[in-house]
């Protein structure tokens, strides 16, 4: 996740420099749908993220490597497609007023799920540091931060994207301005963390 180069209690090296990659592209069929979503385009954006979710994801899918968030993505914009396809109009209005605030707030939910069991980030984190150090707390610590952190990023665009229809006059800012700035920081967040945690850690390994 980021820069996952960690240290572990003693200092030791945990993995090397990876980027924000994997885990942004995991993002980007939500982001997709984020983007194309209205109430005359949410079947289009359900289906246009769905290509993307199994696009993205088929290869990773094919070695056998199967990412929480990736198949949250791929069932939840096949069953939309499934129910633009299967109702009537007049029975999806909310789902096209309410499409980007249920889109976000699943991811918000999933992330903040999977810290019970385990942060949805360290799965992607695993496959650039090696299995001796994933129960290390700086691996877990790190993990834990960053899965909250993206957890929280898409509870505030869920709230945002639900301001924007409650208040019409600032929907520019609510749909756009405030979704975009919070992604941003989250991809900043995640490549910058790891290394500042790693590095004021490391003086206890010596």
């Amino acid at each position: 996740m980021g820069h996952t180069e960690q240290r572990s209690a003693t200092g030791a090296r945990t993995g090397k420099r990876v980027g924000t990659g994997s885990v942004f592209l995991s993002f980007a069929p939500w982001i997709v749908f984020g983007v194309v979503a209205s109430p005359s385009t949410w079947e289009y954006a359900a289906l246009a993220a769905l290509i993307a979710a199994v696009g993205l994801s088929g290869r990773d899918m094919l070695r056998g490597r199967f990412f929480l968030l990736d198949m949250v993505a791929i069932v939840f914009f096949a069953v939309l497609c499934v129910l633009a396809l299967a109702l009537d109009r007049h029975e999806l209005i909310w789902l096209e007023t309410y499409a980007q605030v249920v889109s976000s707030a699943v991811v918000a939910v999933v992330a903040l799920g999977s810290l019970l069991a385990d942060p949805f980030t360290a799965q992607y984190a695993r496959h650039s540091v090696p299995p001796e150090y994933w129960d290390s707390p700086v691996f877990k610590h790190v993990n834990t931060v960053l899965t909250a952190a993206w957890g929280a990023v898409f509870a505030l665009m869920a709230l945002s994207t639900w301001l924007a229809i409650r208040i019409p006059a600032g929907s520019d800012w609510f749909d756009w301005v405030i979704p975009i700035a919070l992604l941003v920081w989250a991809v900043k967040f995640t490549e910058r963390y790891p290394d500042r945690y790693k590095q004021r850690v490391a003086p206890r390994g010596r």
